[in-house]
């Protein structure tokens, strides 16, 4: 199916504000300001769906968007923003924390890291955490057309070594710029929500191209 219909429903603050279709759902999770709100957009064929923000921390909430009334990309807070008081990343915390292990129509995470930097000391705290609960998960290293091609290799190892990604672990070069990884990432997406054939694609019109 063309990705046609894309729509903002809620900015979910715990359970009971959580849609209740049962539609599958892909969490987004990364540091502030690391590119997920890019990826959303790039991936729906939207400028401006998910608000992007120079300002790292805008996002507080679950922000739950519908696609194509077939499944739902979460955004989630990200972490590891110092100005957001401690209180503040408690709550946070514990939000998440309830939604990733309790959140039955979670199918998989999407753990968000900037390919031009090693993982910080919160994207490994993360990853370790998704991988001892046994949540899905699949790394996309965004912002891909800002590193030259031949050293793609070498940032995407030094990723790896940091996470102790294990062989097989599913691994995505991901561009909002330039849609690299786009068509990689949409498979490895209706293959784990168990969707069927995705058509990305989009009319002239909603691709604002």
């Amino acid at each position: 199916m063309k990705v046609t219909k894309a729509e903002f429903v809620i900015s979910a603050v715990g359970p009971n504000q959580y849609p209740e279709d049962a539609l599958p759902e892909i969490a987004l999770a990364g540091r502030s300001n690391v590119g997920k709100s890019s990826l959303i957009n790039r991936m729906i064929n939207r400028k401006n769906l998910a608000r992007t923000s120079s300002t790292p921390g805008k996002t507080q909430h679950l922000n739950y968007y519908r696609i194509n009334d077939s499944l739902y990309f979460v955004d989630v807070p990200g972490y590891g923003y110092a100005k957001v008081s401690k209180s503040q990343r408690e709550v946070w915390g514990k939000m998440i924390e309830k939604y990733l292990m309790e959140r039955e129509p979670l199918k998989l995470v999407l753990l968000i890291i900037d390919l031009r930097h090693p993982p910080s000391k919160d994207d490994e705290l993360m990853y370790d955490w998704l991988k001892a609960y046994d949540l899905p998960v699949c790394v996309v290293a965004t912002k891909a057309d800002k590193v030259p091609k031949s050293r793609w290799q070498k940032h995407m190892k030094i990723i790896r070594d940091a996470l102790v990604m294990r062989a097989g672990d599913k691994f995505i070069m991901f561009s909002a710029e330039e849609g690299i990884g786009k068509d990689e990432l949409w498979e490895y997406i209706e293959s784990t929500a168990q969707l069927g054939s995705l058509d990305t694609t989009a009319p002239e019109e909603e691709n604002g191209q």
